[in-house]
């Protein structure tokens, strides 16, 4: 800190410019005036009308102006301007009343006329409305001086004029009374008015000092005229219109200019005036001097009026004698009664001084005074328990040198802007910086977070410093963890989208190849189940360090949130595509095989697997869609097998807008009825008689074709949101009920034919289907339980056995009956069997397709058909859309069957239909070679016959149709 720093501009006066035209107006009516004085004004009638009507003219209009100031500003000087108004007045009707008799009369003005007393209240008014303009005493003690002072420079100057000519004017013989007594008010009204304006020259109050100054000006000049008037050698020899009469114009118009001064003034000065205060001022050593003197100057004018008239050999006149004396007793009475009041200030500073020296001293806050240099003058003794340094160590280095060098140039602009603000708009400011600790004895250097508050104070500045490393230490340590995770400590989500935008914003066209890289845990959830979420915790730790480790210095490694990881990977400047999709997969694998490693967690060997989606930053491309991307990439990961690496490509997006249309039409579809129920025959392979009919949900396009909700469903379950599982569970509700309502009409019609309804076991166990609602819809249609068929599908692992073998024991025992549907594949296999009351076990429809080319696969699926005869359960092939299907698994003691081979799903016209007619045709239950017609429903006949036992297409049959598409006429 310089001492360039500590500067304090000058600012110009608000409004400067604006009085400049009427300065220059008032010094050409002035000017004017006094040069038609001094050339006689060209005749002598044309000067009484200027001597008399013009001072006249010039005083009313001084009382005018006067006038309208006080009435359109609110101020505190107001009465003052309202007296000076009469004043004004006063001055303005006596000259009125002299030209009366010059002008229009034109004989002599009589002595004494009504003129001189006029001209006599021009003086009370001034003189009171220049107390109203000083400095208000706030003490007893301030108004006596204030009197004695007015009494100590009037009296002087009544000694001197009284020695000069006021005793020739005393002693005058030959005139009466009343004229003697005019002569003498004059000049003793126009001392006590020069004694004001001489004691309140220095006590002047501070708000609008431009309009006290020219006001006091003006009547100075107005009392200067008189005092030449009044003397015998003017008096005798005056005429009106003569050059004395232009400072009474001057004074005048001074005076009616003085208000209006104002307007020049600093708004500050208005503001303080309006409150009542004064603005503080710069130190103004000549004038307070001048002001301490002014009793001493008066008392020795008076001394010197004295001593001229003992010199001189007159005799000491009575009149001189007396007011000398009481001009030396006022003095001793005013030197007595400020050696009092120096008594009593001195008290009070020296108790302020230990009040505030206890206060610095014990203050806990290090206060630090400096120089307009930057040179500390003084600092407290608490600067040795905050900075470690003793005061007196401090004192006389520069502050500069205690500052760290990083913060200098802030705290140097800092400090100057706020010397150069104004003090009463901005009086203190708020640095905060580093400063040199003197605690760290190791040679090293040891900085402090410190808060300083500063003030101004007499060109320099004061600091009130504080402590605040603690704070900035807990400030940095929140914004950490507001930054990061709190178990790996890696970048959060929020930190890592940040250090994308930079990295986007901050990457050049020949720096591509930037890349998001967002990674998932497979696996992860079976170690918290199994081992604990301790264990879980553990992986993550040694997860994240792991990947720390594998990117570079400069790249990103972040966890999102549970087994959710991030990297961000910069580019190096490689132009080629190819060559930088091989760099990133090949980070992205090295990433994969290295967090795919086994994990040793809580004393046992945990394995996951790693998916992770890369995302290239693209020109234009946002943060949040180029995070968007890696996701979807890391989904598509997990979803083709889990434990790879997939590069975004647009198409990703393009499958999630159309399963998300999807999604959205189908949950319209939902709440508009455009669903349609059907109903598949469950056919007996040994007389085709119909058992059984299993509800599928169809959804009605525009085209009026009816399609399943297996995209639907796979959008659903895919694991990624709650709202579209609540549709699937939405639509599962609607199959049972509909399926219910249905079966219970067809019952009261007479045909009892059970229906079969696929649920998923984790359905089955939500919170949506809760315990009792199975019951609650066959009591409310009216179905009996043994028509009900639920037929589990797609057996979660995540769902509890206990819970699920409790909830079907109490359906069974109601007598609704329990299918397990995919028997032959996956979980739904031994696991389930062993556990759950089953009636009826669905073979896989994988089973059933290669069931007659592949040996192998017969030989399998005739094992479980019996298993499930020695358990004395039903089976049931689905997809038996073949008719050679049917008969091989007849042959091998499957006892049910449904697919296309039988019917395709029917709506309810043709249901009834079927229903009606009970049976349906099947191959190798009949023996002969006639031919026979298996009608399809809808389709076109196929023609078999029966050859050694096997069903032998005659006619090639049509191409067949997918379940999931169905065409079926609008209903």
């Amino acid at each position: 800190m310089s001492a360039s720093g500590a500067v304090i501009p000058r600012r110009p006066l608000s409004g400067g410019g604006a009085g400049f035209l009427p300065q220059v107006l008032l010094a050409v009516v002035c000017g004017g005036y006094a040069t038609g004085a001094a050339l006689g004004w060209g005749s002598p009638g044309f000067a009484l009308v200027m001597g008399d009507f013009g001072l006249s003219a010039a005083a009313f209009t001084a009382a005018v102006s006067c006038f309208a100031y006080a009435r359109t500003r609110s101020s505190a000087l107001r009465p003052a301007w309202m007296l000076f108004c009469a004043s004004s007045a006063m001055a303005g009707v006596g000259n009125a009343v002299w030209g009366w008799y010059e002008v229009v009369l034109r004989q002599p003005v009589p002595n004494p006329s009504i003129a001189d007393f006029c001209f006599l209240l021009f003086a009370p008014p001034a003189i009171v409305g220049l107390l109203v303009l000083a400095k208000r005493p706030v003490t007893r003690a301030g108004w006596v001086c204030l009197g004695l002072d007015s009494w100590l420079i009037g009296g002087s100057l009544l000694t001197i004029s009284w020695s000069l000519a006021l005793a020739h004017t005393a002693h005058w013989d030959g005139g009466s009374v009343a004229h003697a007594a005019l002569s003498l008010a004059y000049p003793l009204l126009d001392i006590v008015l020069v004694s004001m304006v001489l004691a309140l020259h220095f006590r002047r109050s501070s708000a609008n000092r431009s309009a006290i100054n020219t006001a006091i000006a003006a009547l100075a000049l107005t009392v200067l005229c008189d005092a030449l008037f009044t003397s015998p050698l003017l008096r005798e020899n005056y005429r009106s219109g003569q050059i004395l009469d232009a400072g009474w114009f001057a004074g005048s118009m001074l005076l009616a200019y003085a208000p209006w001064v104002a307007r020049r003034d600093s708004p500050h000065d208005w503001a303080a005036e309006r409150r009542g205060r004064q603005q503080p001022t710069s130190s103004r050593p000549i004038a307070g001097s001048l002001a301490a003197l002014t009793p001493y100057l008066a008392a020795a004018v008076c001394t010197l009026g004295i001593l001229y008239n003992v010199i001189d050999g007159r005799r000491i006149d009575r009149v001189v004698l007396f007011t000398g004396c009481t001009v030396v007793l006022a003095l001793v009475v005013r030197q007595g009664i400020m050696l009092l009041d120096n008594i009593a200030l001195t008290q009070e500073l020296a108790q302020k001084e230990n009040h505030f020296r206890s206060l610095v001293q014990g203050s806990s806050d290090v206060i630090m005074i400096a120089a307009p240099t930057g040179v500390l003058r003084y600092v407290s003794p608490a600067a040795a328990g905050v900075y470690g340094i003793e005061a007196e160590e401090l004192v006389g280095s520069e502050l500069a040198s205690l500052i760290h060098p990083e913060d200098l140039g802030a705290v140097v602009h800092e400090v100057r802007r706020f010397l150069a603000a104004p003090p009463d708009e901005e009086p203190t400011t708020r640095i905060e910086c580093r400063f040199r600790s003197g605690r760290d004895r190791s040679g090293g250097e040891e900085w402090l977070n410190v808060e300083s508050t500063v003030n101004r104070h007499h060109g320099g500045l004061i600091f009130n410093s504080r402590d605040v490393t603690e704070r900035v230490r807990l400030q940095a340590q929140l914004q950490h963890n507001a930054e990061h995770d709190p178990l790996t400590d890696l970048p959060n989500r929020a930190l890592f989208t940040e250090r994308v935008r930079q990295a986007l914003n901050s990457r050049r066209s020949s720096d591509p190849g930037t890349a998001v890289l967002f990674i998932d845990l497979d696996g992860f959830k079976a170690v918290n189940d199994t081992i604990g979420h301790q264990a879980g915790d553990e992986l993550l730790v040694q997860a994240a360090r792991r990947l720390q480790d594998s990117v570079r210095a400069g790249d990103t490694a972040a966890r999102l949130g549970g087994d959710e990881f991030a990297a961000l990977i910069l580019g190096d400047g490689t132009r080629d595509q190819t060559t930088r999709e091989y760099r990133i997969l090949e980070i992205a694998d090295r990433l994969r095989v290295t967090l795919s490693q086994p994990y040793r967690v809580s004393g046992t060997e945990a394995k996951v697997a790693a998916s992770i989606g890369v995302a290239f930053a693209e020109p234009g491309i946002t943060p949040t869609d180029l995070m968007r991307n890696a996701d979807l990439a890391m989904y598509r990961a997990k979803a083709a097998g889990k434990g790879r690496v997939e590069l975004y490509a647009p198409q990703m997006q393009a499958e999630v807008v159309r399963k998300a249309e999807l999604a959205t039409r189908l949950r319209a579809a939902l709440h508009e009825g455009e669903f349609a129920l059907l109903h598949q025959p469950v056919v007996s392979l040994s007389s085709g008689r119909i058992t059984a009919v299993s509800a599928q949900a169809r959804w009605r396009s525009a085209q009026g074709i009816l399609f399943t909700p297996a995209e639907f469903l796979r959008v659903s379950d895919n694991g990624r949101g709650g709202e579209e599982s609540a549709r699937t569970a939405e639509l599962g509700r609607w199959l049972l009920e509909e399926a219910i309502e249905q079966a219970a009409e067809r019952h009261l019609a007479g045909c009892a034919t059970p229906v079969t309804v696929r649920l998923s076991t984790r359905r089955l166990m939500d919170r949506s289907m809760p315990t009792g609602s199975v019951e609650k819809l066959l009591a409310k249609h009216d179905l009996p339980p043994g028509a009900l068929i639920l037929e589990l599908a797609d057996g979660d692992p995540r769902v509890c056995l206990d819970q699920l073998e409790g909830r079907l024991s109490g359906l069974r025992r109601m007598g609704v009956r329990i299918a397990l549907d995919g028997f032959g594949s996956g979980y739904a296999a031994i696991g389930a069997l062993r556990r759950l009351p089953i009636d009826v076990l669905t073979l896989d429809r994988g089973l059933v397709d290669g069931v007659v080319e592949s040996p192998r696969l017969r030989k399998i699926t005739a094992g479980l058909l019996r298993i499930a005869n020695d358990l004395g359960l039903q089976t049931v092939a689905d997809g038996v859309d073949l008719p050679e299907q049917a008969a091989v698994l007849r042959a091998m003691g499957c006892t049910h069957g449904q697919g296309m081979a039988f019917s395709a799903p029917l709506d309810d016209q043709r249901l009834r239909r079927a229903l009606a007619r009970g049976r349906y045709p099947v191959p190798g239950a009949e023996t002969g070679g006639e031919p026979h017609v298996l009608a399809l429903d809808g389709h076109e006949p196929v023609r078999e016959a029966l050859v050694a036992g096997r069903a032998v297409e005659a006619v090639a049959h049509p191409p067949l149709r997918s379940n999931n598409e169905t065409p079926v006429p609008p209903t």
